[in-house]
């Protein structure tokens, strides 16, 4: 299984990862950074710290002190410096891990070769994406510096004047005129209409009926 580094901000966490990384976690962790001479030559900012590197102490009360190293502690993360040491109270010497980090490699050990192979790959990479940024702006350069052509202004051509567009008729709605009517038959009408109803029959009672 393949082990993925995850992102955390909760500090314990943190520390966890760091304290029980795998090794090959471990010897990223272990980088310094490459002086300036080496930094030009190599293409590259920082590198792992390996035994047979000399190095110079950056910080703290040793600052300035240049020596090989000559044993890596990975699992506490420190480096030993061949000549830094110090007196303990019962007279014998010892060696003063230094963090990586507080350190500059001035010269590198390359006796192995997948470290050289290492150093070449990035070099060529860095080289490739400084042709791929350099290219676009040298032909931004070129075509700032060619002279514009001034295009010679062609005469527009008369706009034939088309005739005005004929105007259709409008149509007009037919319209049925209602024959004028009669003021007679109007009369009429009107009588037809205002005459009363016929009265309906009262019906005899049977006391009417003997009597008539």
């Amino acid at each position: 299984m393949t082990q993925t580094a995850t992102q955390t901000v909760k500090p314990a966490k943190q520390r966890k990862m760091v304290f029980q990384a795998p090794d090959h976690i471990r010897h990223k962790h272990l980088a310094a950074p490459l002086s300036p001479e080496l930094r030009k030559s190599y293409r590259t900012r920082s590198l792992p710290v390996r035994s047979g590197d000399t190095v110079s102490i950056m910080r703290g009360d040793r600052k300035g002190f240049e020596g090989k190293v000559t044993r890596i502690d990975r699992k506490k993360y420190r480096i030993y410096v061949e000549g830094l040491t110090r007196e303990k109270v019962d007279g014998t010497t010892i060696f003063v891990p230094v963090h990586p980090s507080k350190v500059m490699i001035t010269k590198l050990n390359l006796d192995d070769k997948w470290r050289k192979k290492i150093l070449e790959r990035r070099k060529e990479a860095k080289e490739r994406v400084e042709v791929a940024v350099e290219k676009p702006l040298e032909m931004a350069k070129i075509e700032e510096a060619k002279p514009i052509e001034e295009k010679p202004v062609e005469e527009k051509e008369a706009v034939k004047e088309l005739p005005p567009p004929e105007e259709k008729p409008k149509r007009k709605r037919k319209t049925v005129k209602k024959a004028a009517e009669k003021p007679e038959e109007k009369k009429v009408e009107e009588k037809e209409k205002k005459k009363p109803r016929a009265k309906p029959r009262k019906r005899k009672t049977k006391e009417e009926s003997e009597l008539g």
